[in-house]
């Protein structure tokens, strides 16, 4: 793709966002249901497009967390659809007064929630975030570029074209939603110098990726987190429930950012809490790996590592540190985590309420497991990230998260003096 088409791109999204500023919340909702209708109706031909994907994938030796998230289904494709079902139910928020106070010289001053303009997204491997990216970004009147991973590039083809006839179906802009198709790494490294036509971009994938924008980008960048999820497992937990906390949050999706990948085990647990946990994740083949208190109980348990306290492993792996107090487990998790997702599992209130003011993330859990850090769980009907950065935005993101605002001042002549 030449820099000319890329600049061509940048400048129909410029022109797509101040047409999308000035649709209704009927327009948007009724062009939302049309495109969740026409997600269903296409899914032979993104199914047929998601086959290829994985064929390329599996070719390449991609790793089963990472195949795990490309893989679409019929029933991946009706949850992003009914994603946009519930984004099209939510409250319009563009145009909300947050603020109304008038200054003693007259001037009546509103703050008014309004779009960021232009989003780009970069993201690797997740075609459903596709549809989740248009249909925050176009609720919310913003245009968005989308420049996915070569992995999942026949997906996120067939997804967008979708989007597009639903979008044309109802006479709006097709530019509301673009997706750079061309797969070349430094196609990526000039989108993320396009700072005269988007307004924000956010990547979301692997640190890797991650790092790479935040120091390329010349956009401003919300930072959306890999996930060294902990779970700590107090002197006053419940055990049975500890267990199935763990189990859920590791088990369930392996290569999603809000999966456990570490424990934390007060040393009073330790002899009562091991044999049950490990009994538990044997069917699903978990590695664990411990310190020396960990090793002393489960004899098979292999050592653990510096570089274990801090890894996302996205694999059937889970790293697990002894602590004597529950001070010592909230200095471990916010040396080692990533802002992401931590909980504490205890039947002690005191003890949760010093873990969920401490702890430094962006959602902190007391007896619930980290899987619940999603958009759609939180009721915000999709997300378009999870931030792990405190500028702007933290934790999932979605309408409000996507917004700015601006003053209107409304006066009768006042002239400054």
């Amino acid at each position: 793709m030449s820099m000319k088409h890329l600049q061509e791109m940048g400048e129909r999204a410029v022109t797509a966002k101040y047409i999308l500023q000035k649709l209704s919340t009927e327009e948007k909702n009724n062009a939302l249901l049309k495109a969740a209708e026409m997600l269903v109706a296409m899914q032979d031909e993104i199914l047929q497009a998601n086959e290829k994907d994985l064929a390329n994938g599996e070719a390449n030796g991609m790793h089963p967390g990472m195949l795990d998230r490309l893989k679409l289904t019929p029933e991946r494709i009706e949850a992003m659809a009914e994603g946009l079902r519930q984004i099209a139910e939510l409250p319009d928020c563009i145009g909300e007064v947050m603020e109304t106070f008038e200054r003693p010289n007259g001037l009546l001053v509103e703050k008014r929630r309004v779009p960021l303009g232009v989003i780009g997204i970069i993201y690797e491997s997740r075609p459903n975030v596709t549809a989740d990216a248009f249909g925050l970004c176009f609720k919310t009147g913003n245009a968005v570029v989308l420049k996915g991973g070569s992995d999942a590039i026949h997906s996120n083809i067939a997804v967008v074209k979708s989007l597009k006839a639903a979008l044309t179906s109802c006479g709006i802009t097709e530019d509301a939603v673009q997706l750079i198709e061309d797969t070349d790494r430094s196609v990526t490294v000039a989108f993320m110098k396009m700072n005269a036509y988007v307004d924000i971009l956010i990547p979301r994938g692997s640190a890797g990726l991650i790092r790479s924008v935040v120091e390329n980008s010349t956009i401003p960048v919300i930072e959306t987190g890999t996930g060294n999820c902990h779970v700590y497992v107090d002197k006053d937990a419940n055990l049975d429930m500890a267990v199935e906390i763990i189990f859920n949050a590791k088990t369930q999706r392996i290569g999603v950012c809000n999966a456990c990948e570490s424990l934390v085990i007060h040393k009073d647990v330790r002899e009562a809490f091991l044999p049950k946990l490990a009994e538990s994740l044997a069917p699903k083949k978990v590695e664990l790996r411990g310190d020396e208190r960990i090793q002393e109980i489960l004899i098979d348990c292999v050592p653990a590592t510096e570089e274990d306290y801090g890894k996302e492993y996205l694999d059937y792996i889970l790293s697990m540190k002894t602590v004597d107090n529950v001070e010592e487990a909230i200095a471990h998790i916010n040396k080692y985590n990533t802002k992401h997702s931590e909980c504490i599992v205890t039947e002690n209130a005191e003890a949760a309420e010093q873990f969920l003011n401490e702890v430094d993330a962006a959602c902190v859990y007391w007896n619930a497991s980290t899987r619940f850090t999603d958009g759609f769980e939180f009721g915000f009907g999709a997300e378009i990230g999870i931030s792990t950065q405190k500028l702007h935005a933290r934790g999932p993101m979605g309408l409000k998260e996507l917004t700015s605002y601006k003053y209107t001042v409304r006066g009768n002549g006042q002239i400054r003096g």
